[in-house]
């Protein structure tokens, strides 16, 4: 057995190699900036350039613009000192016309016009019709982009993947992502997130619209998108990256397979994009030509004193696509290798809401009383659904709305005006006979009073009898906290607010109005899907798994007579239910309805302070405002927040609008 080498606890530790195989390693400047690149992969934040793969190649590129101008501007000099030296005071050389030629010039001119104005839009329409953006022309960065951290997060380490590009593939053997997807619906951001990247990014950037790759002349869209690549390619050797940005890619990136199958259609564009995104892209003419030149030399040489031919590293590019429409897509254009990494923005959530408020509010010229946090937490409540763009776009409503009555900063009325006008449409007052805005204020009250009464998570925004696009009146009403699911009960209490209007006209007018005709659509549609999606009647199977051509859910419940039964029982037994409710509150029916014959329109509070009055004192309205005798009033434990909008059909009929 051979002695194992013993070392005593106190003595010095040797010194390790730190290349044991005898490669001295790399230089201490590149190990540092390996070192440098692998921490801003693994940071928070965007890596500052000058550790970055792409800062080190721009100021290479630097270096090297500046010698060959400091060479050319040199030949220069020894030039004019060699005309100096050999010719003192002789002239320039200048081109001359000899005097034969002079009668000849203008036909020449005309012929040499007419060729340009013949062959200059051939050569052009292939011409690549990007965009270029510098990265000081943009000024938004991800501090900007509000409501979306998730998403910038994850944007960020894209990015450093793109600016540490040689850093990955080198020490940690990875393949940066080379193209990215955003995909969401309009206006959460798409665009303005990829300006922010090629701004953080400090590298140009190409905006192009898919729709402009497109050519009357056949091969002039194939060859736009080569040109396109052809410039984002040599933009990125130059400054070490580029990012280039497709608005719409469905438009050039359809499914193959429908439509045309040859020439120039969908499948011919999408092939070359498809080539484009990863394939072998040309090197560089500057590449090639010295490659040339080896090649000959090569030809000379014996096997083993051949030079190597020199090669250019493919160029360090981004590509990102913006589509609402990803379905639409072909899917060798999203898997990996092309589009490699695939982003959503969906709708901000309420805080999201909040954080994109808070940062245009502090843009915008408001009153103090939008800077209390309890009205912003109210105002993101009020607006679920709404995209960044959206939001931005209430604001500057509003401020149109302040302009209107004087005032130079919005209000918090002005942004509940904008909204309501966005959301429902500009009020058109029109004069009602007497007995139709009677049986319009009853009917909307009516809904209204049902709402307070089943409504537990709901709110009440907008009452109103005045005119709104198709709507002769209408309840709008919102969720008091964001929620994503309902219960049961909550929607069984949508069908019951839908039969309020109806059941209120019944009670007292004995028969009613063709405004419920949409109620009825509303109603039907809840009852088909609690019996045929939800599984809250009587028996589980999802008719929406059902495959057939022809009718939504509604079309495949009805059709079935099992089921058509349950939702008819669900309809009879909600509007046995609401005529209970509206017969023992009557008062707070005759109470909104007299406060909409007075003021035509109630708002939030105003709603809920209408029914508190008539719970308080069901007398409180003069004996000849009602139409009979009130009961003693029910009592309320808790105020229930309602829920519904109904515009009016074509038959004057009022259709269910929801804005939550």
């Amino acid at each position: 057995m051979e002695p194992r080498d013993t070392v005593h606890p106190d003595a010095p530790t040797p010194p390790t190699d730190p290349h044991p195989s005898g490669d001295p390693g790399p230089p201490a400047g590149v190990a540092d900036r390996a070192v440098d690149g692998l921490g801003a992969l693994a940071g928070s934040g965007v890596a500052r350039m000058a550790t970055t793969d792409v800062g080190v190649h721009k100021a290479k590129a630097r270096s090297a613009r500046l010698q060959r101008t400091a060479f050319v501007l040199g030949l220069v000099a020894l030039a004019l000192v060699a005309r100096d030296v050999l010719a003192p005071g002789a002239p320039l050389p200048t081109p001359s016309v000899p005097a034969s030629l002079t009668p000849y010039m203008l036909p020449i001119g005309l012929i040499v016009l007419l060729g340009l104005v013949m062959v200059v839009p051939l050569l052009g329409a292939g011409r690549s019709p990007h965009i270029l953006y510098r990265p000081d022309e943009l000024t938004m960065s991800f501090d900007d982009v509000r409501g979306s951290e998730g998403l910038v997060e994850e944007v960020t380490k894209t990015l450093n993947l793109f600016l540490a590009y040689r850093t990955f593939n080198e020490q940690m053997g990875g393949t940066p992502r080379k193209a990215i997807l955003f995909e969401g619906p309009p206006g959460t951001g798409k665009t303005y997130m990829a300006k922010a990247m090629a701004s953080e990014a400090g590298v140009p950037f190409l905006f192009v619209s898919s729709s402009a790759f497109q050519s009357m002349f056949y091969g002039q869209t194939n060859r736009k998108i080569r040109s396109y690549f052809k410039e984002l390619r040599k933009h990125a050797r130059r400054e070490g990256g580029a990012i280039g940005f497709i608005e719409e890619l469905d438009a050039i990136g359809g499914k193959r397979g429908s439509g045309s199958s040859h020439g120039e259609g969908v499948p011919g564009v999408v092939n070359e994009l498809l080539i484009q995104l990863q394939s072998f892209e040309q090197t560089p003419w500057s590449v090639r030509m010295r490659a040339k030149v080896v090649e000959w030399i090569n030809a000379w040489l014996p096997e083993g004193a051949r030079l190597r031919k020199p090669s250019a590293p493919p160029a360090n590019i981004l590509v990102i696509g913006a589509t609402n429409r990803m379905d639409d897509l072909d899917p060798a254009l999203i898997r990996p290798g092309r589009f490699d990494r695939t982003i959503y923005f969906g709708l901000p959530g309420r805080a999201g809401r909040r954080d994109i408020l808070d940062y245009y509010l502090g843009r915008k010229a408001h009153d103090t009383e939008l800077d209390d946090p309890a009205r912003r937490d109210t105002l993101a409540a009020m607006t679920a659904g709404y995209s960044p763009v959206m939001l931005e776009h209430l604001l500057d409503e509003a401020l149109v709305w302040a302009l209107r009555r004087g005032a130079d900063r919005l209000s918090w009325n002005d942004v509940q005006q904008a909204k309501m006008t966005e959301e429902i449409g500009l009020a058109q007052p029109v004069e009602y006979t007497e007995a139709e805005r009677r049986t319009i204020a009853t009917h909307e009250a009516g809904h209204a009073t049902v709402a307070w009464l089943v409504g537990r998570s709901r709110k009440l925004e907008v009452l109103t009898i005045v005119k709104r696009r198709d709507a002769l009146g209408l309840l709008s009403h919102s969720e008091t906290e964001e929620r994503f699911t309902k219960t049961r009960t909550e929607v069984r209490a949508m069908i019951d607010i839908a039969f309020g209007g109806m059941v209120a006209e019944e009670l007292f007018f004995g028969e009613c109005s063709t405004g419920v005709a949409s109620d009825l659509q509303a109603a039907t549609l809840n009852a088909c899907q609690m019996v045929g999606q939800l599984g809250m009647g009587t028996s589980l199977i999802s008719v929406a798994a059902i495959e057939h051509q022809g009718g939504g859910i509604v079309g495949k419940v009805l059709s079935d007579e099992p089921s058509r039964a349950e939702v008819e029982a669900f309809l009879d037994d909600s509007k046995s239910s609401v005529t209970r409710m509206l017969d023992e509150h009557r008062h707070v029916v005759e109470a909104l309805r007299d406060a909409l014959l007075v003021r035509s329109e109630l708002i939030g509070d105003e709603i809920l302070e209408v029914i508190g009055r008539a719970v308080a004192d069901p007398d409180i309205l003069p004996a000849n405002l009602r139409d009979r005798p009130r009961r003693p009033a029910w009592h309320v434990t808790s105020g229930g927040v309602g829920v519904t909008d109904h515009p009016a059909d074509a038959t004057g009929g009022r259709r269910d609008l929801r804005s939550d």
